[in-house]
């Protein structure tokens, strides 16, 4: 039955290079997405990743403070 113990030790090697690549993979995703954030609401520090978003967010959450000077141009 020396198959059976080779088909155990490659299914081991297989899982273990799968969960490097997930691992590594992971922390890829998360920075991008991080990094895609630029726009900082200056009321409750929020973070959006395009002026459209921010507008929208500004003028629902935040209707009785004054508009950023960025955000006046911005079509919502």
């Amino acid at each position: 039955m020396a198959r059976g113990q080779q088909k155990i030790q490659s299914q081991q090697k297989n899982a273990k290079k799968a969960a490097e690549k997930k691992k590594g993979q992971g922390a890829d995703q998360k920075t991008a997405a991080k990094a895609a954030l630029v726009h900082t609401c200056p009321v409750c520090r929020t973070q959006m990743p395009d002026p459209k978003t921010f507008k929208q967010h500004f003028e629902s959450k935040h209707p009785k403070s004054p508009m950023p000077p960025e955000l006046a141009d911005v079509q919502a």
